[in-house]
């Protein structure tokens, strides 16, 4: 098995690349490629670790060494945010990034599965269909912008808000990745019976939990270790479906059926083949159905930036 971490010298690169390296399937690849100078240097970092997993690291424009022979290809190159930011002001910036590896992904491990890390999550993802579509290499089922970050922190807040292992919580995350496209299904959450108040606020926090983030850092970076943390979780999860566990279900921002939109967070299951089934989102609350198609133009305005990017 190997794994490619592309814009692995930022802050959610290297968090992500070091829990890879503790925790992937002994004997698996790791590559690292940043266009940074100092990308050899955070693999040699990393390869004084003592665990079964063989690194290598790579700087440069050309991202193809590090993409040969790639199962999982995972991308976090890009520019974070900054105080006042959203993530539609990454766009410029981020689209022709996530173009310019995803084309060299077409060419060179166009069979691996894709996570998207790289905000906008919503936008980039279209990029990357589209990007591939051209080269005649889209498998829908192999592409993923990874949400997952979301999740964590919904299972976070409601922990912390019952009073209960933070582990013992999974709540589902449907819809993007970005502000009111963010909606936890709050209640789904076994024995968990919360206020409509309570549920505004949670819901909200969760939406804005990244600008949280931002602004406690106070101009100095973004969610990156938690972010390295959800990437890595989906990473794993996917391995684990890929050698043949079975039941393995992550929230991830994939092409479906095109009920909501065309690209969803919705639940799936993963497979050797990537998504093996994209599963139903089950029953909302009152409040839920409300948030949910009160998101779907936002959402769709972002996949269609995206697609536009590429085709006009």
């Amino acid at each position: 098995m190997k794994v490619a971490v592309l814009g692995a010298a930022g802050g959610i690169g290297q968090a992500l690349a070091l829990l890879l390296k503790t925790q992937l399937p002994a004997g698996s690849d790791l590559a690292l490629y940043d266009i940074a100078p100092v990308t050899p240097g955070v693999a040699v970092d990393l390869s004084h670790i003592p665990t079964a997993v063989n690194i290598k690291g790579f700087s440069g424009e050309d991202a193809k060494p590090a993409l040969e022979g790639a199962d999982i290809v995972l991308i976090s190159a890009g520019v974070a945010r900054k105080p006042g930011m959203d993530r539609s002001d990454l766009f410029n910036i981020n689209a022709g990034i996530v173009k310019n590896l995803i084309e060299q992904v077409a060419t060179t491990c166009p069979k691996a599965c894709i996570g998207i890390i790289t905000n906008p999550v919503n936008t980039t993802v279209a990029i990357a269909a589209e990007v591939l579509k051209k080269a005649g290499v889209y498998d829908k089922n192999k592409l993923f912008g990874i949400t997952t970050l979301d999740i964590i922190r919904s299972n976070t807040f409601v922990a912390e808000l019952l009073n209960v292992a933070p582990t013992s919580i999974e709540v589902p995350v449907i819809g993007g990745h970005s502000g009111v496209t963010i909606l936890p299904l709050l209640s789904q959450v076994p024995g968990a019976n919360f206020s409509a108040e309570t549920i505004e606020k949670l819901t909200s926090r969760i939406q804005n939990a990244g600008t949280e983030v931002v602004e406690a850092k106070a101009g100095g970076g973004s969610a990156t270790l938690s972010m390295g943390q959800a990437a890595a979780r989906f990473c794993l999860s996917l391995i684990s479906a890929m050698q043949g566990n079975q039941n393995v279900i992550e929230c991830t921002y994939v092409e479906g059926e095109g009920e909501f939109a065309r690209f969803f967070a919705q639940p799936v299951k993963l497979g050797k083949n990537g998504v093996e089934a994209r599963l139903p989102i089950g029953d909302l609350s009152p409040f839920e159905e409300k948030a949910l198609h009160g998101m779907l133009d936002v959402l769709k305005a972002d996949i269609t930036l995206g697609e536009n990017f590429i085709n006009n």
